[in-house]
């Protein structure tokens, strides 16, 4: 399994400032939502109405593991399949941060890109992506509905990509190391619990990792009236940056490369922190002795879609990728290699023994506690219309005070 995500801090502002949001929402906005209204009024932009003749070529911007094509790993390839089948050439570039992505997207070189929540929002807003028509997308029915109409790939019910992989933060501890076994994220957060592993408490590296602050307050300071913990107004910010300053007192380092926290809790130069779940397996695999749960009290999470550039010359071929990228074969084979969630459930008959049982694949229950990577906007994605909210940019720059 392979898996190169990473956030970065830098680029936000400039891009954030390119992206007028306007109007307002009335829905809560919260990850229970039925319809996702993002909170702002999309561009009129109509979904592709029929399918036509392929045009023989797509251009893919993608997640690093996401579209594979035997090069990394002989073993590893959906990306000729669909060739194959659709006559479909795909012209595949990887990025390494959402913000990167949203930028290569105002190129108008790309037909399909894999957006994370933290992107997605960005990209309807711009203009640079427009709505799907899920009729065109046959595999699309066999999609998880708690990933479906949502507010980080739907605007008024109207979805904006096809879900591709879902995954939560989870809370990683070194057993040998940790005690007592914590069970909340008042482990990383509540200074008195967070101050006996002074040096070793691990975060992730990204000004949405905000989110996971808020959470906590929304948990454990019911007054300060957080509902959604990507809907912050200016006090509950700047709590929730307080306490992220009160926490980079105990943080040994902050991470974004998988492969570093792993070799940071194997070593024991990090003992408790945020983590993933393919972070945890591969830990696991070479012994070393750490624990990952989900808390009761939630977490974040990601869930990531596959969207249809408004420019694109070739949406039938960027039509046949969605539907393939989301057929059990391929869902199953990308959420194995990258260390997710697949979307589909019938992906789960296909993957190894036990895979989706790890994941969590298709738990509902699971799924309902992660409040996933969403674009804050200055309109209240709580439904709030009295204040505005803080969008993205302040949160960068929030993070840029945090880090020091």
């Amino acid at each position: 399994m392979k898996r190169a995500r990473t956030l970065s801090a830098a680029a936000a502002i400039g891009l954030l400032a390119v992206v007028t949001l306007t109007g307002c929402g009335s829905d809560d906005g919260d990850k229970k939502g039925g319809t996702g209204s993002a909170g702002f009024t999309a561009p009129d932009l109509k979904p592709l109405d029929k399918l036509g003749k392929n045009e023989g070529s797509v251009n893919i911007l993608a997640w690093p593991g996401y579209a594979e094509d035997g090069s990394t790993d002989k073993t590893v390839d959906w990306v000729t399949p669909f060739e194959k089948t659709t006559g479909c050439q795909a012209n595949v570039k990887t990025f390494g941060t959402s913000d990167e992505a949203v930028q290569l997207m105002k190129s108008g070189q790309y037909d399909v890109v894999s957006a994370s929540g933290d992107a997605s929002l960005r990209l309807i807003a711009s203009g640079d992506v427009e709505p799907v028509n899920t009729d065109l997308v046959p595999n699309y029915a066999d999609v998880y509905p708690f990933l479906k109409d949502k507010p980080w790939n739907s605007v008024d019910g109207q979805m904006y990509g096809i879900p591709h992989g879902y995954g939560a933060n989870l809370l990683m501890w070194r057993t040998d190391k940790v005690n007592p076994a914590p069970a909340d994220w008042g482990v990383v957060f509540d200074p008195a619990q967070a101050g006996k592993y002074k040096g070793k408490v691990t975060a992730y590296d990204s000004p949405i990792y905000i989110a996971d602050a808020a959470l906590y307050l929304m948990n454990t300071k019911p007054d300060l009236g957080i509902k959604n913990p990507y809907a912050l107004d200016d006090k509950q910010l700047a709590a929730a940056v307080d306490l992220l300053k009160e926490q980079r007192a105990s943080i040994g380092e902050y991470w974004s490369d998988y492969a570093k926290e792993q070799s940071a809790f194997k070593t024991g130069d990090s003992v408790v922190g945020t983590t993933w779940q393919v972070i945890a397996s591969l830990a696991e695999g070479e012994k070393t002795p750490v624990k990952a749960i989900l808390p009761d009290t939630g977490s974040t999470g990601w869930s990531d879609t596959w969207m249809v550039a408004t420019k694109s010359k070739h949406k039938n071929c960027a039509y046949a990728w969605l539907n393939h990228i989301i057929s059990p074969e391929a869902n199953a084979a990308v959420a194995q290699w990258f260390g997710e969630s697949p979307a589909n459930g019938k992906a789960c008959a296909i993957a190894e023994k036990g895979f989706c049982e790890t994941y969590h694949a298709g738990d509902a229950s699971f799924a309902d506690k992660l409040h996933y990577w969403t674009t804050p906007i200055k309109q209240c994605l709580d439904g709030r219309t009295d204040v505005q909210c803080t969008d993205y940019a302040r949160w960068t720059q929030a993070w840029t005070e945090v880090k020091g």
